[in-house]
């Protein structure tokens, strides 16, 4: 594949309101080199930032790997060249990292993993990151951090958030442990699991059911989800009850019940 070949693909669906983002680097597993984290950044900057767009697909290139995570020949290299150690803060900034999506850049609007194929370390992350996933049956997920003394611990943190701390432990710990997609489903960190060549289908079956959801409603309950999952229950009801605020007001606000009332489909405009 060309070097001037882009390393992540925009393709804008629904008159540009479901964005589908691919990794672009097939040849190297979708591996976060190439230019590829600065593309991802500035990729879900636009996304968060479009009044249009409303959710976002990530997937990868090819049907062999969603994302294999950083890419080690580079990472080595950069290592052996004294580019500094992997929690160095400028060393961070160079790299591009985008984790958290949601708190990292207050992305508040949902994004669904289309995942196609082996989601480990970095491309774990990623995965992780997303609101909900959908895997097709081959792919796999593992970390593997461990294996090959790589950083990583902070990404981790809301892990058990999203399955067992035993299940947790072994994907983290026991670096070479990868779970299957039925396993991923098994312990609820995927939400659906599909033939490869329903993956695509599936998930913007989903995106277009999230353009039938309220915008601005959407984007306060990914919020205190998020945020919720750390705050004490009664801060968490004050924030909760400051975030809908800004549902007064609204034309939606409006139209939701009307529509409800009227025994149809609410047309929301986010105003």
């Amino acid at each position: 594949m060309a070097d001037d070949i882009a390393p992540v693909l925009i393709d804008q669906r629904e008159d540009g309101r479901v964005w589908v983002i691919t990794m672009n680097r097939p040849q190297r597993a979708n591996a976060l080199g190439g230019g590829m984290r600065a593309a991802l950044l500035t990729a879900f900057t636009r996304f968060r930032d479009d009044p249009v767009a409303r959710v976002a697909i990530l997937t990868g290139a090819g049907d062999k790997a969603f994302c294999a995570g950083l890419d080690l020949k580079e990472t080595a290299a950069g290592n052996a060249a004294g580019a500094g150690a992997a929690g160095d803060p400028a060393r961070r900034s160079a790299r591009g990292d985008l984790f958290p999506l949601a708190e990292g850049l207050e992305l508040w609007k949902p994004v669904i993993a289309a995942i196609n194929g082996y989601a480990v370390a970095g491309g774990f992350a990623l995965a992780m990151q997303c609101d909900i996933r959908i895997m097709a049956e081959h792919a796999r997920a593992g970390i593997a951090e461990a294996r090959w003394n790589m950083g990583g611990a902070g990404w981790m943190a809301p892990l058990t958030r999203q399955m067992t701390l035993g299940a947790a432990i072994e994907l983290a710990l026991w670096a070479d442990t990868q779970y299957t997609a039925q396993r991923c489903y098994e312990i609820g960190w995927a939400q659906r699991v599909v033939p490869a060549s329903a993956l695509m289908p599936t998930a913007l079956e989903y995106a277009s059911r999230m353009l039938t959801m309220a915008p601005r409603a959407v984007r306060n309950i990914k919020q205190m989800l998020y945020r919720g999952a750390y705050l004490e229950p009664m801060e968490a009801f004050r924030v909760g009850a400051w975030l809908e605020q800004n549902l007064a007001g609204m034309d939606d606000s409006v139209e939701g019940p009307r529509a409800f009332a009227e025994k149809r489909d609410p047309e929301f405009t986010d105003t």
